[in-house]
């Protein structure tokens, strides 16, 4: 079975980012498990709740196909420079397993050199859009994107459509 592991930051996870591709990879039958940097409880932008089991510590790359990082506020607090999910990222890359992150957090696979010579888009964020140039993306401002085995998306609006070309990326 295909399953994916998304991470979301332990607050200010943005809510459409996480649940509307969560609802696209369930209705493909695409196993999925969410998890951040400390277990319980988590409250998105929006006051959605999601409650994770395991940590980002207590992932193994081999039980999964694509990792997704959420985006929102909380993953710049929390994700941007978070040294286990860097390696964990660098980790499915190095075994050819989608990476796949939305709003700023595609600074996060920037952050991890998934991007170096790849085109990537990321929130309108002057602080994201500068991490990626510095580590040698290609910045386009387009809704998501697709390059190799990295999907980039933009913003809350793209969430489905990011949903979407990770579900079709895993042949779902």
């Amino acid at each position: 079975m295909v399953a994916i592991v998304m991470v979301i930051a332990p607050e200010k996870f943005r809510d459409e980012e996480l649940f509307e591709p969560l609802q696209v990879f369930q209705s493909k039958n695409i196993a999925t498990q969410v998890v951040s940097t400390t277990t319980g409880q988590h409250k998105g932008v929006l006051g959605r709740v999601m409650t994770t089991t395991k940590t980002i510590e207590g992932v193994n790359p081999d039980d999964f196909d694509a990792i997704v990082i959420v985006g929102g506020g909380g993953s710049r607090d929390y994700l941007w420079n978070n040294e286990k999910l860097l390696e964990l990222l660098k980790e499915f890359n190095s075994m050819g397993k989608i990476t796949a992150a939305i709003c700023i957090s595609p600074a996060v696979l920037a952050q991890a050199g998934l991007l170096t010579g790849k085109k990537a888009t990321v929130f309108p964020d002057d602080e994201a859009i500068a991490v990626l140039q510095q580590k040698g993306a290609i910045y386009l401002d387009e809704a998501v994107i697709l390059d190799g085995t990295v999907i980039t998306g933009r913003n809350p609006d793209a969430a489905k459509e990011f949903g979407l070309k990770i579900a079709e990326a895993l042949g779902k």
